[in-house]
């Protein structure tokens, strides 16, 4: 990990802060690129090391090597120690212009078509399978998390940095959207890959709707307004290692996806409805998800067969 190597950058302008601190669009001084930085502030251990971020920096270095189109490169790592067991940990990321949620919004009515529709999600099943295949969990996808480029190309931003982020999230009272987070993160289950295949199904209808699919305002109305789309479900489905009972929700039947998402296709609203599966066992993998019938549709048409 590189010390104090900020000074390479100079920073140009603030993009957001988040609940993760502030990100800043930056110029590299040596190649004169764009670039975008993320502090965040870590405690650290007895020797001053921040012991999980140096793994889960270690790991987004690994990612690196790969180079996937769909994944937002990571660039470099700078460390600062700070006072009282404390570091800030500054990541400089490539630069992406906008993310998909400005994208969305700035589609002209009647907004995007099917085709783009198509394209977008593909890409971002492909960096989210490659992510997976490498262990890594994104753990907090939504539409500010994607980046699309001019070009179209959609990158996957923030992907491995949850862990990095909890401990800094202690520190600041800003609340994270629960609208993407799957059933067993609002009821604190146990969770895995899946919990980002939820994310992207939630994404994906809101591509089409041009607003989210589920807008809960704390973990239990957002289960409520899941169960009102996919029905309540069967109590062997229910895990077991929650406090939240079944009996807290009504019965209620699943209604067809197309109720809340009209323009979708029919292999479309199958797809969906794979990836908004209440049993994350039974949910549908990225790499499931690309075999998918939605994206053999007119295949055929716009390539030759080879």
């Amino acid at each position: 990990m590189a010390h104090g190597t900020s000074i390479q950058y100079d920073p140009v302008a603030e993009i957001g802060g988040g609940a993760y601190g502030t990100v800043y669009k930056a110029r590299d001084i040596e190649s004169g690129q764009f670039v975008a930085l993320k502090s965040v502030h870590v405690r650290t251990d007895q020797n001053g090391l921040p012991v999980s971020t140096v793994r889960e920096v270690a790991l987004l270095k690994r990612l690196e090597q790969f180079d996937h189109p769909n994944v937002v490169r990571l660039m470099d790592v700078c460390a600062t120690k700070g006072a009282n067991q404390e570091t800030k940990v500054t990541l400089v990321f490539e630069h992406v212009d906008q993310d998909l949620k400005t994208y969305l919004e700035k589609a002209p009515a009647p907004g995007l078509s099917p085709d783009r529709i198509k394209d977008l999600m593909k890409q971002l099943l492909c960096g989210l399978a490659f992510l997976h295949s490498n262990r890594v969990m994104h753990r907090d996808l939504k539409p500010e998390n994607i980046l699309v480029t001019s070009q179209g190309q959609v990158k996957l931003a923030d992907f491995g940095l949850a862990r990095i982020y909890s401990c800094h999230m202690a520190l600041t009272p800003v609340v994270v959207t629960l609208w993407y987070r799957p059933p067993e993160v609002l009821l604190q289950s146990s969770y895995a890959t899946p919990v980002d295949i939820w994310s992207t199904g939630c994404i994906f209808a809101e591509m089409f709707r041009r607003k989210p699919l589920f807008c809960g305002e704390s973990e239990m109305d957002q289960l409520g307004k899941i169960f009102e789309v996919i029905g309540l479900p069967p109590e062997e489905e229910w895990p077991t290692d929650v406090t939240l009972s079944r009996k807290n929700f009504p019965t209620l039947t699943a209604r067809p996806i197309t109720d809340f998402v009209p323009e979708i296709n029919e292999h479309g609203a199958q797809l969906l409805l794979k990836m908004l599966t209440f049993d994350p066992l039974n949910r549908i993998s990225a790499l499931n998800a690309l075999e998918h019938e939605y994206f053999r549709d007119e295949a055929t048409s716009t390539q030759t067969k080879s």
